[in-house]
């Protein structure tokens, strides 16, 4: 029987950064995945340039029942570190916007690097092998692989969330969390887009196709970037980033035009040029087809100077304050993350090492810990793999 100081599951982005550091250490590590190629959602990110992680990363970038868990790691591993990993392998980058950091070349290439630093730490990797149960004992963990048994005295859950379920997504690490008696928070699909009904898909159809720059907002939380009509509903950037916080059945607040005082302009050009039609106006700060279309859900008059200060009012409502609610979203098949999961109050914020269950930690997408659009999530499994790997 092959015997392990640390076994981890999962040879994603959380999986390798904690087996890599952990044999830095001297420990002798095996990564087992049941895919046939290591970092798999690391080689798609990015459009295929792995955004990597993004220098604004703090705590309150990411979502959690407990918002300080978080904090320990980030602290600790920080986006200049892992930029300087990336500049040791000779890994060019850029910075996109908003602080988000990709690859000049291709995805592969933080796979590649991630990789290597395993070799370097003598861990050894074995792909296409699934782990069909695991037990603890008082000598560690043991893992049934296909037709052996491993033991490591240490085991390092990086299996993921539910997101992407093509690309082999499963719910293993939670079954794993509930076997030991370990909460899980409920899951929900992140970083998503989101539907609309069918009849008010009906009346969106001409726009899908159309992007603005706007800003999507769910209580007192708010994004300004774009935002895309599908055919399916609403999506981009803005529409992302709110999808990790809203809640089903509940309306989202739309902003078409955030940076105009829309009721000014119109009230203005009421006094200037009454004979301008309504939708001739928003088509100044709008595209023309969605200009058309808030005018019409507006129920706007031919002509400003028929409007009355209540009918302005509809219309600047119907541009910067459309409540807009969703039927659901696209689900775990497009959703980028997992939001819920292992129950950090159920962890050591240090270590990642589940408090009842000496030996056993879990790490990225796995946990209740999610990050913004924009790098966040990397950085969150570089800095909870990178504590793990320093324990286990």
């Amino acid at each position: 029987m092959n015997r392990f100081d640390v076994a981890v599951i999962g040879a994603g982005a959380a999986g390798m950064m904690a087996a890599a550091e952990a044999g830095r250490r001297g420990r002798s590590v095996l990564v087992v995945d049941h895919a046939r190629a290591p970092g798999e959602k690391i080689r798609i990110s990015g459009g295929g340039r792995c955004n990597f992680t993004n220098l604004g990363a703090t705590p309150a970038n990411f979502l959690s029942a407990n918002p300080r868990f978080a904090i320990s790691a980030l602290k600790r591993y920080t986006p200049r570190d892992f930029i300087a990993l990336v500049e040791r392998h000779r890994i060019a980058w850029h910075e996109k916007k908003l602080g988000q950091l990709f690859c000049d070349g291709s995805a592969r290439q933080i796979v590649e690097m991630l990789v290597a630093e395993m070799a370097m730490g003598g861990v050894t990797l074995r792909l296409a092998t699934p782990v069909s149960g695991v037990e603890h004992g008082p000598d560690g963990f043991r893992l049934a692989l296909a037709g052996e048994t491993v033991e490591a005295a240490s085991l390092v859950v990086a299996t993921g969330g539910l997101s992407i379920p093509k690309m082999g997504a499963t719910d293993f690490g939670y079954r794993i969390a509930r076997q030991f008696g370990i909460a899980i928070l409920p899951t929900r699909p992140g970083l998503v887009p989101l539907t609309l009904d069918p009849a008010l898909l009906e009346k969106t159809a001409p726009l899908a196709g159309l992007s603005v720059e706007g800003r999507a907002s769910f209580g007192k939380t708010g994004f300004d970037e774009a935002l895309l009509f599908t055919h399916r509903g609403i999506s981009g950037p803005a529409i992302l980033q709110i999808s990790s916080f809203w809640k089903e059945g509940e309306p989202i607040r739309i902003a078409l035009a955030p940076s105009v005082d829309l009721l000014a302009r119109l009230r203005e050009a009421r006094a200037t040029n009454g004979r301008q039609a309504p939708a001739t106006l928003l088509g100044e700060v709008l595209p023309k087809r969605l200009a058309l279309f808030v005018s019409a859900e507006a129920k706007a008059r031919p002509h400003l100077a028929d409007c009355s200060d209540a009918v302005l009012t509809a219309i600047d409502a119907s541009v910067n304050g459309w409540m807009l609610r969703p039927n659901g979203s696209e689900g775990y098949r497009t959703a980028e993350v997992t939001v819920g999961g292992v129950d950090t109050a159920e962890l050591d914020q240090k270590t990642m090492m589940a408090k009842r269950v000496p030996g056993l930690f879990f790490v990225g997408e796995v946990v209740d810990v999610t990050g913004w659009l924009g790098g966040y999530n990397f950085q969150w499994a570089w800095a909870s793999g990178w504590a793990a790997g320093q324990a286990a």
